[in-house]
């Protein structure tokens, strides 16, 4: 059964803009937030978890890149949390206490 045509999206660029949007700023927020990680837990575990986490994670970024109505609104997001998420390891900020 074909897919109902007033749900697709009609301008080429606004499709790959969401393509984009779920793959690269997803991915983004993924690094970002687990980057966010290191700076309150040991780099070791964060990466061991990572490995499971960050696929997880990064499916559902792709999944409401696509899902959401306004592509523009997602970008904004997604460079928010990317931002927010990367201030600890810009500032060089460090609550391992030692470990």
């Amino acid at each position: 059964m074909p897919a109902n045509k007033k749900h697709l999206t009609k301008s080429p660029w606004l499709r790959l803009s969401k393509i984009l949007a779920g793959t690269v700023g997803g991915y983004a927020v993924m690094m970002s937030l687990h980057l966010f990680l290191t700076a309150f837990l040991p780099k070791e575990n964060v990466i061991i978890t990572a490995f499971f986490t960050g696929y997880i994670l990064w499916a559902f970024l792709l999944l409401y890149a696509f899902v959401a109505s306004n592509v523009w609104r997602v970008w904004a997001i997604y460079i928010a949390c990317t931002l927010l998420f990367s201030l600890p390891y810009l500032l060089k900020i460090n609550l391992n206490h030692g470990y």
